[in-house]
């Protein structure tokens, strides 16, 4: 008999751990630049897992994640069952189903007035993380190309940057506004910038950029011959003024590509059902890319978003006015906690500096694998999303995702209540 290398015995184990960190590819550009690879080759569980192993032990209100714990709109949820039971279960087209990418069209108009063909300017994705990733594989070409991020960052973007053998460049957002500053984006971005990578709304700070921003991605970008890829998931989870696309600036539509995706609108993230939109060449080359990912998916549920998108407008209102009660619950349970909060004008996400509860040497990812038992609420340490040599300009924040029942965000608004010092 040959010997036994599965995990699950110490032995084992160790011998499954050694191969592992002898087996080279791509996976090591795509953990090392997650922050996943140390030193000497071992690849580390991320802070979420960790995180949400510790809310279990503890009975804690998990405010780590951003997934919601409730199910989408009945309309969404019986269009998917309707499909399935109407033999709606096999390959979609390439590009996503026609009723999905013709309600795409109608949604992009509707809100915000951009004209799109759905034949050659819609692709749809397996989640906006596909999109994603298909289209910095798709854009980028080697060591050469820079994609400029805006720090912190969705945690995937280096990941899917270092696997496309680019370098990511960070643009820090500031604290307290968390905002960019304009000279910093200036800085950043060079004839070698490929792709400016926008999110906004965006995770994991909640800013909503400014208009002088958005103005500036795109003067940039013209001058020196960039793409712009925004992620825009949380488009309709916005608590001020209503979400304005890169896209629709002067100059900005030939260059951009935009990627969204129902399961934050329609609290489906199970689904993974997202689309990327732009110039059909550009969409063209990442299809190329994505086809030979996961080809196809979720046939039941793209009619089912496809319902979602066209649902009135009280459906999208009453969205954002849930979320902006919830985050002012989350918001007052801090603040009562004595700590800062910047306040978001999107996502799912509230930032606070944990500052007065730090020892002494800590910083904030003590903090978070200490709340669990200390208060009862579990959250992110913001270092998880930034390069490691600017952890420094994060170390006493951390993210509280909002994205729970009203109920469970006010009893965790309490517990940090109860907790203050």
């Amino acid at each position: 008999m040959g010997v036994d290398d599965s995990p699950g015995r110490p032995d084992a184990d160790r011998r499954y751990a050694e191969r592992v960190l002898h087996i080279s590819g791509a996976w090591q550009r795509a953990a090392r630049g997650a922050g996943l690879l140390s030193p000497d080759g071992a690849l580390a569980p991320t802070i979420f897992a960790e995180i949400t192993a510790a809310a279990v032990r503890h009975d804690a209100v998990n405010l780590g994640q951003g997934f919601p714990d409730e199910d989408g709109p009945i309309e969404v949820l019986d269009a998917a069952t309707e499909a399935i039971r109407s033999g709606v279960n096999q390959y979609p087209p390439g590009r996503g189903m026609p009723v999905l990418r013709d309600a795409i069209a109608d949604h992009q108009h509707r809100f915000y007035g951009i004209d799109l063909d759905p034949e050659r300017e819609i692709l749809v994705t397996a989640g906006a993380t596909e999109a994603l990733t298909a289209a910095l594989l798709a854009l980028l070409d080697g060591p050469e190309d820079e994609v400029v991020v805006f720090e912190p960052y969705y945690d995937s973007y280096a990941a899917a940057i270092a696997l496309a053998g680019a370098r990511l460049v960070p643009v820090p957002l500031r604290w307290p506004a968390l905002e960019p500053d304009l000279d910093d984006l200036r800085a950043a971005v060079s004839d070698r910038t490929r792709i400016i990578l926008v999110n906004d709304p965006h995770n994991p700070t909640g800013t909503m950029f400014t208009a002088d921003v958005r103005q500036e991605i795109v003067l940039l970008a013209e001058r020196h011959d960039a793409l712009i890829v925004t992620d825009e998931v949380y488009e309709h989870l916005v608590m001020g003024a209503a979400h304005t696309p890169i896209s629709t600036l002067p100059g900005a539509a030939g260059r951009t590509l935009t990627i969204s995706s129902g399961g934050k609108t329609f609290r489906t993230t199970g689904w993974k059902v997202g689309w990327v939109s732009g110039p059909a060449d550009l969409v063209d080359a990442v299809l190329a890319v994505k086809q030979y990912l996961t080809y196809v998916n979720g046939a039941p549920f793209q009619p089912a978003i496809a319902v979602g998108l066209g649902l009135p407008d009280t459906y999208f209102d009453d969205l954002a006015a849930t979320q902006r009660e919830r985050r002012d619950l989350l918001g007052a349970g801090l603040t009562a906690a004595g700590f800062d909060v910047s306040i978001p004008a999107g996502s799912y996400f509230t930032v606070a500096d944990v500052r007065p509860m730090m020892a002494p040497g800590e910083d904030a990812s003590d903090i978070c694998r200490a709340l669990p038992e200390r208060v009862g609420v579990a959250a992110i340490p913001l270092t998880a999303f930034v390069t490691a040599e600017h952890r420094a300009q994060y170390s006493s924040l951390v993210r509280f995702a909002a994205c729970k029942r009203t109920d469970v965000i006010a009893e965790a608004a309490r517990r940090l209540a109860a907790s203050a010092l």
